[in-house]
């Protein structure tokens, strides 16, 4: 297994999801299998994941269709998907409530693929910038087709 930066170890819990989210004033569409679904097969555009991980491995960020949206590109993608088959591993639990567990463990773990909720992380300000320099960068690209 390879881990998706080098200062973040092999076989350990990176990130944790959930599905669904909390939503007070509407009933949530989405569920484990989808988000699980999404996150190995989608894009970067649809998955903080994904962008997260092709960000720390270096695919090439690009805005795409009208603009305002972006993705790793088909061959990014696909690089992106494969690479996350190879190294990347789901567990879940079932929880009525899973906002509230997903805030306790990141505020009791070590999750540094969390950005929201997770300021104490150390990684946390790294991250950030990174995945802004390549939003920054991909804004200065021509839109992909």
């Amino acid at each position: 297994m390879q881990p998706p930066h080098p200062d973040l170890g092999t076989g350990r819990l990176l990130y944790v999801g959930i599905a669904p989210r909390y939503m007070a004033n509407r009933t949530s569409t989405q569920n484990l299998r989808k988000r699980v679904r999404y996150h190995y097969r989608g894009n970067a555009a649809g998955s903080t994941l994904r962008l997260t991980l092709g960000c720390l491995l270096g695919l090439e960020l690009r805005r795409v269709g009208s603009g305002k949206r972006m993705t790793f590109g088909k061959a990014g993608e696909a690089t992106l998907s494969q690479w996350m088959a190879d190294n990347a591993r789901v567990c879940w639990i079932e929880q009525s409530e899973p906002w509230n567990l997903e805030s306790q463990l990141i505020s009791r773990l070590d999750l540094p693929l969390n950005l929201d909720q997770n300021l104490h992380n150390a990684f946390h300000s790294r991250l950030k910038e990174l995945r802004a320099q390549a939003r920054r960068r991909a804004r200065e690209l021509p839109i992909s087709a």
